[in-house]
C-alpha cells in the first residue's frame, strides 16, 4: 500500500495522512513562533539598545522551558495520547506568543520569563509527534512521515522570515510579527481538537485498509468480524518505565549524544544565521529574512526527498536499517561542517556564502533520517520518551550555544570565524558519536 493508496481519488482520503499534514502545520507554526525572533531582535535591538550579551540571553532563554518539558512531554504523549499532549502545549506557546511584545514593553525581565514559558510549550512538540509517528505510520513509512515533519521545520521558518521582516519594516512596527503568529496558532489549535487523534483506531471513518496497513508492524490482519473490536478496544498503556534498561543501552546514547553535539550548531544558525548575514556580509536589514529563507530552501526540497531515499533503499533494496542511519547521518553532518567553514574562509561576498550554506543545508538535510527516527528502530513503544531524552540533549546544547555566541561575539568584536569553527568541529563530533554507536533494530520491547 502506497502512502498515498489509490482508495484516495475515489473519495477517501487516508487518516494518517490528515494527522501527518496537522503535525506538519503544528511544527511549522511552531518554528515560526521561536524563530521569528531572530528577525525581531534585530528592530528591537535597534529600538532597546540591547548588546550581544543581552541578544543571546532573550534568545536562549526560550531553551530554558523547552528543557523541562522535552521528556516528560514524551512520557505523557505514550501514555495519554499526542493528541492531548501536543494540543496542551500549542495554546500554551500561542498564548506566549501574543504576550512577547506586551512583555517586551515591561522590561527585559518579563520577556525573558514569556520566553521561557514559550519554550515550556513548545517543548512537547517533537516528543509528541514522535509517539503519533509510531502509532500512526508502519515501519515502512517512518522515515519519509519523520522527514516531512522535521523539513517543516524549515518550511515554517521560510515562510516565517520574510513575513517577519516585512510586518517589522511596516507601520505596524516588530510588535506585529508576533500578533499575526499567535492568530495562525490559535486557528491550527481549534482544528487540531476536532481533526487530531492519538491512535488510528480512535478515528472515525478510517478504512480497514488503511488500518490493517498501519497496524501491519504488529503482524496482525483483522477480519470484517472483529474490525469494530479493535477500533474501540482496550489500549495497550505504559505503567512502568524501564529507566536502567534505556540508559544501559549504547544505541540510545547514540542518539542522545548525537542530538547533543548536532544540535549545538542547528540552533545557532536558527538564532543567529539573520545576524550573520546582517553583520558580516552587511546585507540590508529588510532583506535578511529571504536571505535567510532562501538558505533553508534546497533543505526543503532535499529533506522530503531523503526521506524516500532511506524508505526506499532500507524496505526494497534491502539494506540494512543501520548502514542507511549511519552513511545519511555522516553526509548531513560532515556536509555542514565542510559548507560552514567553506563560508567563513571562503565567501568574499553575500551571494557567496549565501550559495555556499544552500548546498550546506541540502546536504544537511540526510541527517533527519538517522537520530530523529532511530528511537522509533530501537524502541518502538518507548519511541516518545526517547525522542524528549534526545530533544532535552538538543535543548541543552542549544541553550548554552545560543548564549554563548552572544558572548563571545561580544568580547571579540564580532569574530564569526570562532563561532562557525566551533559548530563544524561539533558536527564532526555528532557523526563519531552515532556512527560508532548506533543500533538499527528493536533493542527494547
Amino acid at each position: 500500500m502506497a502512502l498515498i493508496p489509490a482508495s484516495w481519488w475515489s473519495g477517501y482520503t487516508p487518516k494518517r495522512i490528515i494527522t501527518i499534514i496537522l503535525c506538519i502545520f503544528a511544527v511549522m507554526i511552531s518554528y515560526a513562533d521561536r524563530s521569528n525572533m531572530s528577525i525581531a531582535i534585530v528592530y528591537m535591538a535597534k529600538e532597546f539598545n540591547w548588546n550581544h550579551i543581552t541578544q543571546g540571553i532573550v534568545l536562549s532563554s526560550f531553551y530554558i522551558g523547552c528543557l523541562t518539558t522535552q521528556v516528560i512531554g514524551g512520557v505523557l504523549a505514550d501514555k495519554f495520547g499526542g493528541k492531548r499532549i501536543l494540543g496542551i502545549g500549542a495554546a500554551t506557546w500561542t498564548l506566549f506568543t501574543l504576550l512577547t511584545p506586551i512583555s517586551a514593553r515591561v522590561n527585559i525581565y518579563c520577556l525573558i520569563l514569556c520566553r521561557i514559558c514559550l519554550g515550556i510549550g513548545e517543548g512537547v512538540t517533537f516528543s509528541s509527534i514522535s509517539s503519533l509517528i509510531t502509532k500512526w505510520f508502519p515501519p515502512k513509512e517512518r522515515s519519509r512521515a519523520t522527514s516531512s515533519v522535521v523539513v517543516s521545520i524549515f518550511i515554517g521558518m521560510t515562510i516565517a522570515l520574510p513575513i517577519s521582516n516585512m510586518l517589522g519594516s511596516s507601520q505596524f512596527g516588530w510588535e506585529s510579527i508576533f500578533w499575526v503568529f499567535a492568530i495562525v496558532g490559535f486557528i491550527w489549535s481549534v482544528v487540531w481538537q476536532f481533526y487530531g487523534k492519538s491512535d488510528p483506531r480512535d478515528y472515525s471513518g478510517i478504512s480497514k485498509e488503511e488500518l490493517d496497513w498501519i497496524l501491519e508492524s504488529k503482524s496482525s490482519t483483522y477480519s470484517e468480524d472483529n474490525f469494530e473490536h479493535y477500533q474501540s478496544g482496550s489500549r495497550e498503556y505504559i505503567h512502568k518505565i524501564p529507566w536502567k534498561l534505556i540508559f544501559s543501552r549504547r544505541e540510545v546514547w547514540a542518539i542522545l549524544l548525537g542530538e547533543l553535539f548536532n544540535s549545538w550548531g542547528f540552533f545557532i544558525l536558527l538564532n543567529w544565521l539573520p545576524i550573520f548575514y546582517y553583520e558580516y556580509f552587511h546585507v540590508n536589514i529588510n532583506l535578511i529574512g529571504y536571505y535567510t529563507a532562501l538558505s533553508y530552501f534546497l533543505y526543503i526540497i532535499m529533506g522530503f526527498t531523503s526521506g524516500y531515499i532511506c524508505d526506499y533503499a532500507i524496505h526494497q533494496l534491502k539494506l540494512r536499517v543501520l548502514t542507511v542511519r549511519r552513511s545519511v547521518n555522516l553526509i548531513g553532518s560532515l556536509g555542514m561542517s565542510i559548507s560552514l567553514l567553506f563560508a567563513m574562509y571562503l565567501a568574499k561576498t553575500s551571494l557567496q556564502g549565501l550559495l555556499i550554506i544552500t548546498v550546506g543545508f541540502a546536504l544537511y538535510s540526510f541527517q533527519i533520517s538517522s537520530t530523529n527516527v532511530s528511537p522509533m528502530d530501537i524502541a518502538p513503544k518507548y519511541a516518545g520518551l526517547i525522542a524528549g531524552l534526545a530533544y532535552t540533549c538538543s535543548t541543552v546544547s542549544a541553550f548554552f550555544g545560543v548564549a554563548l555566541t552572544g558572548w563571545t561575539l561580544e568580547i571579540t568584536g564580532n569574530d564569526w570565524s570562532i563561532i562557525w569553527s566551533m559548530c563544524s568541529l561539533f558536527y564532526i563530533f555528532a557523526a563519531l558519536f552515532f556512527g560508532c554507536l548506533a543500533g538499527g533494530e528493536v533493542i527494547i520491547d
